[in-house]
């Protein structure tokens, strides 16, 4: 059995250069090896074990050769590490090292990042001289254990610096090796488990439990309102183009605050209870990845772990020429998010765009896991264009590339199971290429976000999953069906939601799909209204609903009052409902920009720009304008700053092209995006974005600022906090 003194021997055989406090030797040495000289000790090698040391680990200064171990860890309880988030603090059972470049890390967590072959600075990507370096025990001392808050194994390793030698074909570093060089299985079977499942009375027992003693006791069922037009139309009269409103509504989240917190410093929010979810991230890490954009990637990665439950299950694939699975889909308990973090940490940036294969792999582990969530979700990040697949002729004028190639058909539900997996497209960049990250949104009913400026990576995934986290209902479907007889239905205006109408205008139905807490879906369907001889009012249509609840697993139906119209006499001249103008102006509005962006794309950016001052121009002038509804004010600046877009070619292509698409994205599922950084205080965003999205931006503004490394004079994506949808 080795002891101490022969393990530092052994280290110094391996060229390491350290220092040894005598009192480690002293009061570790069991084996009565314990003298060592002042010169030996200062050409050793340090032998720490993470479960035992309390150590800032400094590099070696140009004066003395040797790496001094200090117990000072001065401001240290302010930091947190930029690897794993979790805070190093003193005596908390881990060493920590400190770069040359002034940046600390717990020494696991950086040891972990060298050995896959990162020798750079994760935050700064400075070169270092000295990288630590942690290999198995030989020989573990028997210490008394200790907490261990972040679940790693405790005395698994010994932990070292080495001093970086120049590599050469005689002396190569052994200790470097690729990234999981383990073989991929052939099936993606190896999901772990989803543990133990509520039964029916089980789950209404926590559903109750959850909301009694809550200021609000919300109803769990989907709201319908329905709003004509007009309150009254006269019995002679005859409409062929009548509006209806059709406004639907989730049921929301319960927050439930303890006295004397606020929200930002609230790290866990009780929530009606809600679905697990099953997530694979896809994540770019093409040679242009490199530097700060990988950084705040796994900055961003590592927000995302930490916020999942311990029955939501992630999955991470990378890509560049080829595309990788670094980590099978696992529940992220303490243990999961800890070997998560390890993996994203790990990753190393080089190589071609191959975004097709990212997907593919990423609807592998979905088609090939054995349990399932009920909610699934592909999150794709790229700041490139695919080199594999398709050609992109996006900015010439050339006819569109086919960008559903990239898509595997479990993805786009072009399989005859009809399996569907939505993919939230996040384009990275000014050199991202927007047509297909929007085109792989739109096609798998996912959403496209514009990150314009680097720093907000981590706010843009926060609001994603802060929604992804509050899914409440699951596979919704809406039927309208006329009442009166000579009532039929002549349109439905759903955006990009899949409609249909019977042949005989009888009835039409809408798949709307997943809803998060709070959110509303708002239609405009077309009727006629025929004229009446003798009575006071004409039954109009109904609404109902059919969807599953994903917590309970239980099918919900429901149905709304049925809508009619009085039919007096006379009927004077009446003004629109301002709930069905407001949603006018948004279904003109982002018909407007669809129109704008294909003339910008044939080269017309005068053109474009005419029809979006066109649309401001019809905006101003209805009836909730002129009352100063502060969603027409949204609309007005979106409009404004997409015209600014299109000042030039180059302006549109850097940013203007993004900055639409991700709009239309937005307007047409009715749901939040990310885009741009200068929508000044008027985003749309606010329209869409719901308490459980806000709430996990705030969380995450709040950990960048509490964050040493944070970056401080970064816009927000969002220039103020969320509101109610305006009324």
């Amino acid at each position: 059995m080795v002891n101490k003194w022969g393990k530092v021997k052994l280290a110094l055989g391996l060229n390491l250069c350290t220092y040894v406090p005598k009192k480690t030797l002293d009061e570790n040495d069991d084996s009565g090896s314990s003298t060592v000289s002042e010169s030996e000790r200062h050409s050793g090698a340090a032998l720490i074990s993470p479960a035992t040391a309390d150590w800032d680990v400094a590099p070696a200064t140009p004066r003395s050769p040797v790496l001094k171990l200090s117990k000072s860890l001065s401001r240290s309880s302010k930091k947190t590490c930029s690897i794993c988030l979790a805070s190093m603090k003193r005596g908390d059972g881990h060493a920590i090292f400190t770069a040359e470049c002034s940046h600390s890390f717990h020494f696991q967590c950086i040891a972990s990042n060298v050995k896959h072959g990162n020798q750079v600075c994760p935050v700064c990507r400075a070169e270092w001289k000295e990288i630590p370096l942690q290999f198995p025990s030989l020989d573990p001392p028997i210490v008394r254990a200790r907490v261990n808050p972040v679940d790693w194994p405790q005395n698994n390793a010994l932990m070292t610096v080495i001093r970086r030698l120049p590599t050469t074909r005689s002396t190569p570093n052994r200790h470097i090796s690729p990234l999981f060089q383990a073989p991929e299985p052939a099936i993606f079977d190896d999901d772990e488990s989803l543990g133990h499942q509520l039964n029916s009375t089980e789950k209404s027992a926590s559903v109750k439990s959850s909301i009694d003693g809550c200021e609000f006791c919300d109803n769990r069922k989907v709201k319908i309102e329905t709003y004509p037009e007009v309150p009254a139309v006269s019995r002679s009269s005859a409409s062929d183009n009548f509006t209806v409103l059709v406004q639907l509504k989730a049921p929301g989240s319960v927050s439930v605050q303890e006295p004397g917190k606020n929200q930002v410093n609230l790290s866990q929010v009780s929530q009606t209870p809600r679905a697990p979810v099953d997530l694979v991230t896809v994540l770019d890490i093409s040679g242009s990845m490199a530097g700060t954009k990988l950084a705040l990637l796994k900055r961003a990665m590592g927000f995302v772990i930490q916020n999942l439950g311990p029955n939501d299950r992630l999955a991470v694939i990378a890509f560049s020429s080829t595309a990788r699975r670094l980590f099978p889909l696992r529940r992220m308990s303490e243990t999961g998010r800890q070997l998560a973090l390890q993996a994203v940490n790990s990753l190393v940036a080089n190589g071609g765009t191959n975004i097709a294969e990212g997907l593919r792999k990423g609807a592998k582990i979905m088609e090939d896991r054995k349990e399932k969530n009920s909610v699934t979700s592909i999150i794709l990040l790229s700041d490139g264009q695919d080199t594999y697949t398709v050609s992109n002729n996006s900015g010439s004028r050339q006819q569109q590339p086919n960008y559903k190639l990239l898509l595997p058909l479990s993805i786009h539900g072009g399989n005859s199971s009809g399996f569907k997996i939505p993919v939230h497209a996040f384009g990275f960049g000014a050199d991202h290429d927007a047509s297909s990250m929007h085109s792989i949104s739109e096609i798998s009913g996912g959403m496209f976000s514009f990150i314009e400026t680097e720093g907000v990576i981590q706010d843009a995934f926060a609001q994603c999953i802060g929604g992804l986290l509050s899914v409440v209902v699951k596979e919704l479907q809406v039927s309208i069906e006329c009442l009166h007889p000579g009532v039929r239905l002549s349109s439905l205006k759903a955006g990009s939601y899949p409609n249909r109408l019977m042949s005989d205008g009888h009835m039409g139905t809408i798949d709307v799909g997943d809803l998060y807490a709070d959110e509303e879906r708002d239609f405009l369907v077309s009727i006629n209204i025929p004229t009446e001889s003798s009575c006071a009012e004409t039954s109009l249509l109904k609404v109902k609903c059919v969807y599953v609840d994903p917590f309970m697993k239980e099918k919900v139906s429901i149905r709304s009052e049925d809508l009619r119209i009085k039919r007096p006499e006379k009927a004077g001249q009446e003004s629109v409902l301002i709930e069905v103008d407001r949603q006018q102006n948004r279904v003109r509005v982002a018909e407007a920009m669809a129109q704008a962006r294909a003339a910008a794309e044939k080269g017309d950016l005068v053109g474009a720009s005419s029809i979006l001052e066109t649309s401001r121009k019809l905006l101003s002038e209805s009836q909730s304008a002129k009352s100063h509804d502060r969603l027409c004010v949204a609309l007005d600046a979106e409009l404004k700053e997409m015209q600014e877009r299109m000042a030039s070619r180059n302006v549109y292509e850097a940013s203007g092209r993004a900055y639409i698409l991700s709009g239309l994205s937005s307007h047409s599922w009715q749901r939040a995006t990310a885009r741009g950084d200068s929508t000044g205080g008027s985003s749309l965003v606010q329209a869409y974005q719901t308490p459980s999205m806000a709430e996990m931006v705030t969380r995450s503004q709040a950990t960048l600022l509490a964050s040493p490394s944070a970056q401080r004079n970064v816009r927000p994506v969002w220039s103020f906090t969320s509101q109610p949808k305006p009324r």
